[in-house]
Order: structure tokens, then C-alpha cells, then sequence
């Protein structure tokens, strides 16, 4: 294996790109995949995340691209992705390693205006770097034209199955001259993209450069147990923060969207420097997010797996799981985010009663086990954690329903027991006629102490008595009887309009 780029077969452009971005000495698997790129081999590349798969790629490509000239409508060369915040880094790849190439690059992303996508279709596009959907919707609108596509890139594959992408990879590669370099790159190969290679790649060269679905060594993993519950759930997450040594940045995933947004506004009330991603979000926030991440401005980005693949943040310290994965395949490319370029770092996964089973499947995955995490963080805020109800628990303390009856919750609050170490409060003796005079609100409602007393004094009615002193008479027509006395009802006098 070459020592430096300059063995590799990259023209001069490329590698004075390379060695003014720092780079000196290529990983594994660009080492092993550019000479064959530039041989125009079709290549399945196997490497854990962090190993610098998308240079192993954009490196030979342009050093290829130097000769010959894009058609517009027509892109030289194709690139898939499975979400923006890929294909946004491949595109500043292109930059970053093509400054001295006059090459045109075109990103098709969901979240941006057709038309200044479409001004550079026009124009004429070397590289084209798209997700599925948004290279299919300007295809059926007939701004691009697949004929001239000379290499096609599908990265992450194991993502686009993931995501249901399968069906619309398979559409593309049938729109794409038969004739063409395939170029596969994935972490992980599960059957369903291995039929898939043997239908659309040619006589393919397999790099592996680590033990398939495997994690690297430099990762520290802990799992943590918590309860179910997820207030406190997040009071251990933020025992975690408080208590993890050289924590500079971290990124915590959660299964779901909703609880994203969840978490990140509860860590920003404890004080956390906390930003959201997940893929509801609109594109401009989405990049603003991961900027100010990147920047060191944002130090915990709460996520879904949208940010699990792919993403270049070379110096991320920690990650958690808050969620443990469902997918053991999706633990590996969340972790993956640490400990990257052969940096130190460091992975905890929070795992409730019912995780145990993606727990088994992920130790069964990466063929160890996952050790339980060193002491107890600290949960000096799980009385803060109870202060973010203070507010609803206040509200609704005091709330009546209609006709001014107590809700279940203010009943049981007035039907409390006192405290047995507080002395009784004696009241003074009132006389019944001053008792509306005095009243005042009580704190459950608008009912007045003076209403309810004249209510407990009220005398049940004796119908009885009442009948009783009904005149009586001789009525033959009464239905009651001839004897029978008035009804009290009707002696009542009613009120004329």
C-alpha cells in the first residue's frame, strides 16, 4: 500500500488539492479503491463509517472528469444519496478537492427551488449529486437526460434500503447507459443490495477494509439501564452530560421525530446548548443546524437517524443513544460518528425495559458485548425535571369544570388529609347572617365560602310536611282522588310576563 497520494495514479490537479487540505497519507480504502476507479472498474466497497469513503471516490472521479466537456441537460457522471445532508457534503467535497478544476457540479436536493437547479441543468452538469426522489421528479419534468452518464456513484447503499430507495435505484439504473462504472459504497451489505449489485454491476472488485459491521476500536461503548419513564429517562441523559469527562460536543439519536424536539427543548431549559435535525425540519434549518454544530456555536445535536449516515464531523467526542436502535445495523453508523480518523471517543446507549432484545441483536451484530456504564451519573436536577410540570399541575389545579364543579384532580387535592405535624387553624366564630358579608374566593375556583356555608345549612325538604299542609277539598274530577289534597306544585304562584 502507497505511503502518500502521490502513488496512486491521481493527476497533479487532484493531489495539490489534497496535500493544501492536509491530507498526506490516503486510508485503507482509498489506498485500495482509487487505482481501480481509475482503471474504470465497477467496485463494491465495504469500510466502516469514518474511513474516507467519499474521497475514495470524488478523488478519482476528478482526475477522470479533467478531460471531456459537459452537454446541457446531460451530466458526465451521477451520484445518489439517501438524504440532503450527503449529498450537500459530497458537493462540498467537489469544492474543497476540484478548486483547480473548472469543473460544474450540480446539487438536486428536496428543500430547494426547481429553478436554480434547473439554471444549472441547463447549463451543462459533470457531476451530478441528487437524492432519488428529486433526480426522479426533474427526469419526469424533462430537465435532464441520462444517456451521457459515463459513472454512477450509489452511496450508502445500505441507507437507501433503509429508506425505502430500492425501487427508485432500480428505476434510475435502468435509465442509465448499460455501458457505464458502477460504483457501490456501503458500510454494511445485507442480502437485499447484494442481489442488487449482481443485477446492475459488472464483474465487480470487493474492498473490505474492516470486518463487515463492525465498530471501531477507538470507541469506548456503555449501556446504561433506565426506566421506562421518560422524565426520568431524561434526567439520566442529562446525569450522563453533567458527569462524561472530555465531553466537547456530542450527538444524541432518537428513534422518533417528535421525541427529537421533545428532548432538544427539555435540554435547553436545564441550560444545555442544544439545536435539533430531523427530517421534518426545512432544508435551510436543517443546514443552519448542522453549521452551527460544526462550528463548535451548538455543542449537543439531538437527531434522528437522518444524521447517523455519513455525516463528515471528524471531532465529535460523544455520542448516545437515547433510543437504542431497532435496527442493530443503525447502531453502527450512529456510533460511527465518534471516534473517527483515528480519534478517541465515546458511546452510550440508554436502555429501558423493553430495549433487551435490540440490545441482543446489536451485541450479535458487532460480536461483543456492550459492558454496562461505570458509576451512576448524577441526578441532582430531578427536581428541575419535576418544575417543567410545576406550570401545567398549577393550571390545572384550580380549573372547575362547567356548572362550577371541581375536577377530578382539584377534588382529590381538597380531599387531601393535612399534615399531622402542622397545629389545626381554629376558626373564628361567625354569626350566620354576617357569613355572606365575609366570603372570600377560595383557591380551587370562583365558588365563595359564604355560598357554600348558606349550602350547608339549607335544610333538606320534607315533602311530607309539605303535602301535609296542602289544603284539601272535595275535587270529584281529581285524578288523585275526591279527597285527595292539592299537589304543592300547583299552589305555586308563578311569575307573569
Amino acid at each position: 500500500m502507497t505511503s502518500d497520494f502521490s502513488g496512486l495514479g491521481l493527476s497533479t490537479k487532484v493531489t495539490e488539492a489534497v496535500a493544501a487540505a492536509g491530507y498526506t497519507k490516503p486510508t485503507d480504502i482509498q489506498a485500495q479503491a482509487i487505482p481501480y476507479v481509475l482503471d474504470k472498474k465497477d467496485i463494491i466497497g465495504i469500510a466502516q463509517t469514518g474511513t474516507g469513503k467519499t474521497a475514495s471516490f470524488v478523488l478519482p472521479m476528478l482526475t477522470l472528469l479533467e478531460k471531456g466537456r459537459a452537454r446541457a441537460r446531460m451530466p458526465r457522471t451521477l451520484i445518489l444519496e439517501p438524504t440532503r445532508e450527503l449529498a450537500a457534503q459530497v458537493h462540498e467535497n467537489f469544492e474543497k478537492y476540484g478548486k483547480n478544476h473548472r469543473l460544474s457540479v450540480a446539487l438536486l436536493i428536496g428543500g430547494v427551488s426547481f429553478e436554480e437547479q434547473n439554471k444549472k441543468l441547463d447549463r451543462g452538469a459533470d457531476v451530478l449529486i441528487a437524492t432519488p426522489g428529486r433526480m426522479l421528479d426533474q427526469f419526469e419534468r424533462g430537465r435532464i437526460l441520462l444517456t451521457g452518464v459515463d459513472i454512477l456513484v450509489i452511496d450508502e447503499a445500505d441507507r437507501m434500503l433503509d429508506m425505502g430507495f430500492i425501487p427508485d435505484i432500480e428505476r434510475i439504473c435502468g435509465l442509465l447507459p448499460a455501458r457505464r462504472q458502477t460504483l457501490f459504497f456501503s458500510a454494511t451489505m445485507p442480502p437485499e443490495i447484494q442481489r442488487l449489485t449482481s443485477r446492475f454491476l459488472r464483474d465487480p472488485i470487493r474492498i473490505e477494509v474492516a470486518r463487515q459491521n463492525s465498530t471501531a476500536d477507538t470507541i469506548a461503548q456503555s449501556q446504561l439501564r433506565v426506566s421506562g419513564k421518560p422524565d426520568e429517562k431524561r434526567a439520566a441523559l442529562r446525569g450522563l452530560l453533567r458527569d462524561a469527562e472530555g465531553l466537547t460536543n456530542a450527538i444524541i439519536f432518537c428513534n422518533r421525530k417528535r421525541d427529537v424536539a421533545t428532548l432538544a427543548r427539555s435540554l435547553q431549559r436545564h441550560g444545555f446548548n442544544a439545536g435539533a435535525l430531523h427530517g421534518d425540519m426545512d432544508q435551510k434549518s436543517r443546514t443552519e443546524t448542522l453549521d452551527a454544530f460544526r462550528n463548535n456555536r451548538l455543542t449537543l445535536l439531538i437527531a434522528s437517524d437522518v444524521a447517523a449516515r455519513g455525516l463528515d464531523i471528524p471531532a465529535v467526542s460523544h455520542v448516545y443513544n437515547f433510543d437504542a436502535p431497532t435496527h442493530a445495523e443503525d447502531y453502527v453508523h450512529r456510533i460511527g460518528r465518534t471516534g473517527r480518523a483515528g480519534r478517541s471517543g465515546s458511546a452510550v446507549t440508554l436502555v429501558g425495559p423493553s430495549d433487551g432484545k435490540y440490545v441482543d441483536a446489536i451485541e450479535k451484530l458487532i460480536q461483543r458485548s456492550i459492558p454496562l456504564h461505570e458509576g451512576s451519573p448524577s441526578t441532582v436536577d430531578e427536581s428541575a425535571e419535576s418544575a417543567e410540570d410545576a406550570p401545567r399541575a398549577s393550571r390545572s389545579r384550580g380549573r372547575t369544570s362547567r356548572g362550577g364543579r371541581k375536577t377530578p384532580e382539584a377534588k382529590s387535592e381538597a380531599g387531601a388529609p393535612k399534615s399531622q405535624g402542622a397545629p389545626e387553624k381554629v376558626e373564628p366564630k361567625v354569626e350566620p347572617e354576617k357569613i355572606e358579608a365575609k366570603s372570600e374566593p377560595t383557591s380551587g375556583g370562583r365558588q365563595r365560602r359564604g355560598r357554600k356555608s348558606e349550602q350547608s345549612q339549607r335544610r333538606p325538604v320534607d315533602k311530607t310536611a309539605d303535602d301535609a299542609a296542602a289544603p284539601s277539598g272535595n275535587y270529584p274530577d281529581s285524578p288523585f282522588g275526591p279527597d285527595s289534597p292539592i299537589p304543592a306544585f300547583l299552589l305555586r304562584s308563578a311569575k307573569l310576563q
